[in-house]
């Protein structure tokens, strides 16, 4: 046995450290200069409680009903809830970055500087698909950050993130990017986010806070952390500038996001289909169906071929190829790669716009637009699963409601179904923002939505 005297150990653990630290960033730097730029999101909105809860068989006493709104006897007072979250500043006028969840069904928002001053925010628009909203405040002369161009990230690379983790008002955390271009589905069962994970302490708070490089460019919004615990386990994911930069242009310009939308059903290559489609090894996304009249369809792509690439991207798996292709503009024409019966094959299709992203509309229009319009909703024409569902013709599915705005007042919120305005039938995004044109001023009006699936009437009131 070789003895090492203890001298000599204490010596080499002592060195070992010594190199060790010398090669760690120092990020003080970084944080000082970009700490000024990130905001506090502070939320608070009306939610409904439902109804009383009365023994079996006993109905809303007599003389408690005179204390209650006619048309909503035995329905209890929304409550009052406040949340949180982070943000940034993108140019020195006050817009800001943050996650949709953050400010969703909001009526009142509020940001919050380091410096402790406090503004009012409005929504300039917001895009529920890749959990970003756009907000802006009435102030000029404020510090901000700068948003990478692309996706310049590299696995093992370190970053850092500023935000208000469980209300504790801008701190920061560092680490390592774990994995790049992640698949992580939304409620809708959506794929349109390739999510930066990393290793990050991102916890509840975070979100919507900037995640930045060593130089102090804003490399993602951090959105996501998996967790059973609701604290971080080392397992957080940012939303990538690439997509960020192109969702907050199409927000500032038109108040919606459109995506590119190829029409096909598509599912995961394993080893054994590989081998049978003639494939070299398991990738690309195999087609399992073709919608009909869809771009697709007219650019000649069938079921059994897999897309192996798109636009020069290469698909390793299949859901590589949502990310490409809602990231291309509709009316784009690209060169799509496939292997159809063993043979390669060259196509070229005109890609499409995404159901339901150019139909998201901001009503009203004009200067009120970005906060909502006359009804104060962004809408686009419900699935026709959930109108089945619900046993509708038609309707219109709610994206967003704008703060203090008549819908919000009215109790309507994110993933409502409006069917009905002023005893007028709304089956589609054109006939509501017909109706909503000719809606009388300053009067209530009957407005019926189903929410959580079930059908409720509310009064709205438009501002004279």
């Amino acid at each position: 046995m070789v003895r090492i005297s203890s001298w000599l150990l204490v010596f080499c653990v002592l060195t070992f450290t010594g190199v060790a630290n010398a090669n760690l960033p120092d990020f003080s730097d970084l944080i000082e200069r970009s700490s000024p730029a990130v905001v506090k999101i502070n939320t608070s909105a009306n939610v409904a409680q439902g109804r009383l809860q009365l023994p079996q068989g006993q109905q809303v006493p007599e003389w408690f009903k005179h204390f209650l709104d006619p048309g909503r006897q035995g329905i209890r007072p929304n409550q009052r809830v406040q949340s949180m979250g982070s943000g940034f500043f993108i140019s020195a006028d006050g817009y800001v970055i943050t996650n949709h969840h953050v400010i969703d069904n909001a009526d009142e928002i509020t940001v919050e500087l380091v410096d402790r001053r406090e503004y009012p925010a409005t929504v300039v628009g917001v895009d529920p698909r890749s959990d970003l909203a756009l907000l802006k405040i009435d102030e000029d002369n404020l510090p901000f950050l700068k948003v990478a161009e692309g996706s310049p990230l590299k696995v093992g690379e370190w970053v850092v993130a500023i935000g208000s983790p469980f209300g504790l008002k801008f701190s920061a955390s560092a680490g390592i990017v774990s994995a790049i271009g992640r698949s992580i589905r939304n409620q809708s069962g959506e794929d349109y986010v390739p999510f930066v994970q990393t290793d990050v302490a991102i916890n509840p708070g975070n979100s919507g806070g900037p995640l930045f490089n060593l130089k102090g460019e804003v490399v993602g919004v951090n959105s996501q952390i998996y967790s059973q615990s609701g604290g971080s386990i080392g397992l957080s994911f940012a939303i990538p500038s690439s997509v960020v930069n192109n969702v907050v242009k199409q927000l500032k310009e038109k108040g919606t996001v459109s995506r590119g939308w190829l029409g096909v059903v598509i599912q995961e290559v394993d080893g054994d289909l590989a081998a049978s489609f003639g494939l070299d090894r398991p990738r690309g996304a195999l087609v399992s169906e073709v919608l009909e009249d869809s771009p697709a369809e007219k650019g000649g792509l069938q079921p059994g071929d897999v897309i192996v690439s798109f636009d020069g991207g290469e698909i390793l798996t299949s859901s590589d190829l949502p990310h490409l292709v809602g990231a291309t503009q509709p009316e784009s024409k690209v060169d799509v790669e496939v292997v159809r019966k063993g043979k390669t094959k060259k196509l070229k299709v005109e890609v499409g716009a995404l159901p339901g992203a150019d139909a998201v509309a901001t009503l009203g229009g004009g200067p009120g637009a970005a906060k909502g319009g006359v009804l104060g909703v962004q809408v686009t024409d419900a699935p026709k699963d959930l109108l089945e569902q619900l046993k509708l013709d038609g309707g219109v599915l709610v994206q967003a409601v704008a703060p203090n705005s008549p819908a919000s007042n009215a109790g309507i919120k994110a993933g409502d179904v409006i069917s009905e305005v002023n005893f007028i039938e709304v089956k589609s995004v054109k006939s509501l923002q017909k109706v909503a044109k000719e809606l009388p001023k300053g009067k209530l009006l009957p407005i019926r939505f189903f929410s959580d699936g079930r059908p409720v009437f509310r009064t709205i009131k438009i501002a004279e």
